[in-house]
């Protein structure tokens, strides 16, 4: 449940219904800034992808508050990877699942899996608490380009780009997420240390 606190805390303007109709937001994560929208609005995703000079066959991050979140995208799977997830979520490790086509192009790109974590950052998480879904999420820079580790920092590369920044602190990682495959377990993006 998202407390009146975490609410208060939001632009102005930043409702649910502004996200759902195409909003942009940057916020922090555990290791980067981020940009992020409705998983649902091809438009938003579209105008990330635009804004970050980056090809949509590529796929998106989704991040979730809760496991339950990604009932859709979790339902195949077996009891041992299912532990496993549980064991390593909330963190900052994002898993490759295979979706079955049971997401948009979008967001998964030419692959046959989609990258989902569930955040502990309590932005990230109080986010997705908030809208009652998951989010896309994606690194705060253009393609190619480091990135983006301060609101400042964002503020200037995305000027009049993003619709909402909202505030708070990285969390306590020295880059972006882990990426590991869910069936071999292999690293595909080692977490910064």
């Amino acid at each position: 449940m998202v407390s009146s606190t975490f609410e208060a805390s939001l632009p102005l303007g930043c409702t649910r219904s502004a996200l759902r109709e195409g909003a942009v937001i940057a916020y922090p994560t555990e290791g980067v800034w981020g940009l992020g929208c409705d998983i649902n609005s091809a438009a938003a995703v579209n105008r990330i992808l635009s804004m970050k000079q980056r090809h949509q066959d590529q796929g998106l991050i989704i991040v979730a508050a809760a496991v339950e979140q990604f009932s859709d995208y979790l339902g195949q799977l077996r009891a041992d990877q299912r532990e496993w997830l549980d064991e390593i979520w909330p963190g900052p490790t994002t898993v490759l699942v295979p979706h079955l086509g049971r997401c948009p192009d979008y967001l998964c790109g030419v692959h046959e899996t989609l990258a989902l974590r569930v955040s502990a950052h309590p932005v990230v998480s109080g986010l997705c608490y908030w809208m009652g879904s998951p989010l896309v999420s994606t690194s705060a820079n253009r393609s190619g380009k480091p990135s983006l580790m301060s609101s400042e920092a964002v503020m200037t590369e995305f000027a009049g780009e993003i619709d909402f920044l909202i505030p708070g602190p990285l969390g306590g990682q020295l880059g972006p997420s882990e990426i590991v495959d869910l069936n071999s377990r292999q690293i595909l993006r080692p977490r910064v240390s």
